[in-house]
């Protein structure tokens, strides 16, 4: 089937709506024209340092591999950050994601196995990038985005702007996108060190940036996606992280439909306030969430004062759940609008979406399945066995540089090409899909296997507990015990929280010990940060 890549599309699109407004933050207002002409400028300069792609281009038989040349972005977000992924892709260089909260030797690590030719970068970051750069392999073009910090230009850096301004709006001659050019996916780390995941841009339209027509099918035809494109008018306010898929996802899923990409003012961490009264001046239609880390704080501004969202039509929340509390009261404040909760992951897309406030299981996407336990076959409904979530159809090569981990996530079973990241769930007899949680969070405790995510979502939803984490810790009696980490430090005492469990839980499910804190729980991008959970927990384990 053909398929439509990233900087063809935005290229069409600019052509039919070049004065609509493409991207906006702060007092920056660009039309689709220019965002059009700086991410050629950019092309052209990753072009003129030998950036591109190897002219035989990408070997089917090592899908690990990649023939492109890599920019690393490296910032917060904002303008610069999208312009950096679709400059990228017109110069056929394929961009990855860069944790801006990597320490120097995390970095140094992933710079070695991303193989950056380019960098493209905060000011504020340039004096990391000066102790790290110079220690690769093959020092890359730093290319330095102006920002508040007041940091001087690195030593061998290019001034963003400078350069841009030097370079030609014109496109590439010669230069010919394609649906085969790859966009590289790091993940976050939180189920071990990250992964670079290799997408081909076409699947990555088909799939997480959900081009689809009214039927539901993959938008093939050029002509038509800018023709709908020119009747859209949706308004993304992206407040999560770029370096994660939710935000990058969110934000380039907006520009392929040809809507608007809106930034809240503050970009270096979640102000609800800030963020909600840019909802309100620029009518946004759509925001998305990650978990109660995005969506409790919305919820208590919203009560707090006065913010008009009558245009908001969809919260789509991702990476984290949200508990049906805090969903309630996030809608009786936006009557007019709507919760998705979709379950995804780097390496798979979104593979199950539910609406409502509630708790009632998922609706498999298109290509989603439940393998058996084994791996080897699809579970059919009312097989009563959990087993693996997994995800067919448009879906990542696999892992830069890593055969092995390629080879033991990107399956093929009954003929058909899946990934399994990880996550258990069970089919249910209706067809759709109880997810029990990541297998990476599965405590063995007694002989009995419990899944944190099942303890954290009751834990949650009792009154006086904010957030909650859900860890094992060694114990001479169960092997393993379960411990919960309660935000805030004046969470309920423990009876009372046992009792309450009792009412949802089996007892061996119940958490032998909790641990209250008023740190938080959360990495920037929403998810879950077990790893200081479980410090709280055992501090014997750091």
């Amino acid at each position: 089937m053909p398929q439509l890549d990233l900087a063809t599309l935005h290229e069409a699109i600019a052509a039919a709506v070049p004065d609509r407004e493409c991207l906006v933050w702060r007092d920056r207002r660009m039309t689709w024209r220019e965002v059009t002409e700086r991410t050629r400028r950019l092309a052209h300069v990753l072009r003129s340092h030998g950036l591109g792609v190897r002219p035989e281009g990408r070997d089917p038989a090592r899908p690990w591999e990649s023939p492109h040349d890599h920019l690393a972005l490296y910032l917060h977000n904002g303008p610069e950050y999208l312009e950096g992924l679709l400059g990228a892709h017109k110069a056929r260089v394929a961009p990855f994601n860069v944790n801006y909260r990597y320490v120097d030797g995390e970095l140094r690590d992933l710079l070695r196995n991303a193989r950056p030719r380019a960098v493209l970068f905060h000011a504020r970051f340039a004096d990391v990038i000066a102790r790290v750069a110079g220690k690769l392999p093959e020092p890359p073009l730093l290319l330095q985005v102006a920002d508040d910090s007041g940091e001087a230009l690195a030593p061998g850096a290019l001034d963003y702007e400078s350069a841009l301004a030097a370079a030609s709006p014109e496109p590439l001659d010669g230069v010919h996108p394609s649906p085969d050019d790859l966009h590289i996916l790091y993940t976050g780390g939180t189920t071990g060190l990250p992964k670079g995941v290799l997408w081909r841009i076409g699947d990555l339209i088909d799939g997480p940036l959900g081009l689809r027509g009214p039927d539901g099918a993959p938008v093939t035809d050029l002509a038509a996606a800018a023709g709908r494109a020119s009747t859209y008018d949706g308004r993304v306010l992206v407040g999560p992280p770029l370096m994660h898929g939710a935000g990058t996802w969110s934000a380039l899923g907006a520009w392929c439909a040809g809507g608007c990409v809106v930034f809240p003012d503050r970009v270096d961490g979640l102000d609800a306030d800030d963020l909600l009264a840019t909802a309100a001046r620029e009518r946004v239609t759509r925001i998305p969430l990650v978990g109660d880390a995005f969506a409790r704080p919305l919820a208590d501004a919203l009560e707090r004062g006065d913010h008009d969202l009558s245009a908001l039509r969809t919260m789509i929340n991702s990476a984290a759940a949200v508990d049906p509390g805090v969903a309630r009261r996030l809608l009786a404040r936006i009557p007019g609008a709507r919760i998705v909760d979709v379950l995804g992951s780097s390496e798979a897309g979104f593979q199950v979406t539910r609406r409502g406030t509630g708790s009632r299981p998922f609706t498999p996407a298109p290509g989603a399945a439940v393998l058996s336990a084994d791996r080897t076959r699809r579970l059919e409904p009312g097989e009563d066995e959990p087993g693996w979530l997994a995800k067919g159809g448009a879906i990542p090569l696999g892992y830069l540089g890593d055969p092995e981990r390629t080879a033991a996530t990107f399956l093929t079973v009954d003929g058909r090409r899946m990934v399994v990241a990880g996550d258990r769930a069970r089919l249910l007899p209706d067809g759709t899909v109880e997810v029990l949680g990541r297998n990476s969070t599965v405590i063995n405790t007694g002989g009995e296997k419990v899944f944190a995510e099942e303890v954290e979502g009751v834990l949650r939803g009792l009154p006086g507990v904010i957030d909650a984490l859900v860890v094992g810790r060694p114990s001479e009696r169960w092997g393993s015990e379960i411990v919960a980490v309660l935000r805030p430090a004046g969470a309920p005492a423990d009876a009372d929280l046992r009792d309450a469990c009792a009412a949802r839980l089996a007892r061996y499910k119940i958490p032998k010990a909790f641990v209250r804190t008023d740190d938080p729980l959360r990495l920037p991008n929403g998810k879950a940060d077990y790893a200081a959970a479980r410090a709280l927990a055992d501090p014997s384990s750091g």
